[in-house]
């Protein structure tokens, strides 16, 4: 099962990581998962260190949002970023999120983290006239697993005789 991201301040983490890959229209961000935590834990201690103004400092609870990310199953959490300006109709924005979690739950082999995917450029609407087309559709998953696909696999190591 993957989870959704929902805080604004995960979405900025993960987006403040270069792209792990990009297609014509969207790019795959990824926060790995012994990254995460230590963000969470700075949270929490700061919130722990906290000082009250109105006298005895009280034992301090850690919030129900810091529940850290591995702890569901996988450890995979995806965030979708489809801005209104790419994507006008909303029957588009939800058709390639729809699109997006699809793809995601048919990937095998995530490595757990955050991850987010971000439209980053409009589909061309002389193309896909209609806001939901099965064409459009097609398009968007086949570029998404090829997105995915992409993200996966291993890097490619230099040749011999260049230097990396």
């Amino acid at each position: 099962m993957i989870g959704r991201i929902q805080r604004p301040v995960d979405f900025e983490r993960v987006l403040a990581r270069p792209s792990r890959a990009r297609s014509a229209h969207f790019a795959l961000h990824h926060l790995s998962a012994d990254l995460a935590p230590s963000a969470w834990a700075a949270a929490k201690l700061r919130t722990a260190q906290a000082e009250l103004s109105t006298g005895d400092a009280q034992a301090a609870h850690s919030p129900v949002e810091l529940v850290l990310p591995a702890a569901t199953p996988g450890g995979c959490w995806l965030g979708m970023v489809v801005p209104k300006r790419h994507a006008r109709r909303s029957v588009t924005r939800t058709l390639l999120k729809r699109q997006i979690r699809a793809a995601f739950a048919a990937a095998s082999g995530m490595p757990p983290g955050l991850w987010v995917v971000r439209l980053r450029s409009p589909f061309d609407r002389q193309k896909f006239p209609s806001a939901a087309s099965d064409a459009l559709r097609q398009v968007a998953r086949t570029e998404l697993a090829q997105l995915l696909d992409r993200a996966l696999a291993p890097p490619k190591s230099p040749k011999p005789g260049t230097s990396a």
